[in-house]
């Protein structure tokens, strides 16, 4: 099914990190590191749109194990080289709304800054997949930006189902427009509440932390 960002993210993928290094995000950063580092301490983690392998590095740092996913061969490029992987994690190419065909048990899911491409209509099937695909009573974790001036680009534009849209200016000159949703934390914990139990939200400077189990 896609978001529809996948070409803008293979396009970009060997500098798309950069976004990690801006200076206003950098507490965020350490907090929502330190949580997960916490949280997914001796789990089984399913990550989903793993990109180039940011966060799965902070993960691999505790977990278990690390199933990295992406619908892009190209990022997985760039996750490759990182660092050294430990034998723990192991990288997938698999489309996020089709996680049955990724194989083991997960007792944790993270998606990091994937929530807000999703378009509005296609969240709850998203959702309802994830659920089904791991043990009861998983924890599952979202971390995205919030829309603060400065941090992230201006909504350029509103579609009819309600997504917005950022138009990106990038290096080699070129401009794409990027579907990037900024929702309400009442909005996420309904939904994760609507397929999952117990949902939280955190507000930081620049992003936003959710988090929730699966189904019992």
């Amino acid at each position: 099914m896609g978001t529809g960002t996948e070409d803008y993210y293979h396009h970009w993928a060997p500098e798309y990190d950069e976004v990690y290094s801006r200076p206003e995000r950098q507490s965020d950063l350490r907090v929502v590191r330190a949580r997960l580092t916490d949280w997914f301490a001796g789990k089984h983690v399913l990550e989903m749109a793993a990109g180039t392998g940011w966060w799965t590095s902070v993960l691999a740092d505790t977990a278990a194990s690390v199933t990295a996913t992406d619908i892009n061969q190209v990022t997985f490029e760039v996750a490759r080289v990182r660092r050294p992987w430990p034998p723990s994690v192991d990288f997938a190419v698999a489309d996020a709304f089709r996680l049955q065909t990724i194989r083991g048990d997960f007792d944790a899911a993270f998606a990091g800054f994937f929530w807000s491409h999703i378009p509005l209509i296609k969240i709850d099937t998203f959702l309802q997949g994830l659920m089904c695909r791991l043990l009861a009573g998983s924890l599952v974790v979202f971390v995205d930006n919030r829309l603060v001036a400065g941090s992230v680009h201006p909504v350029a534009r509103r579609d009819e189902q309600g997504n917005t849209y950022q138009q990106r200016q990038m290096t080699d000159g070129s401009s794409w427009d990027v579907l990037k949703n900024f929702p309400e934390p009442d909005e996420v914990r309904a939904q994760l509440n609507r397929f999952g139990r117990s949902a939280e939200l955190e507000e930081l400077d620049n992003f936003w932390l959710a988090w929730c189990r699966s189904p019992s």
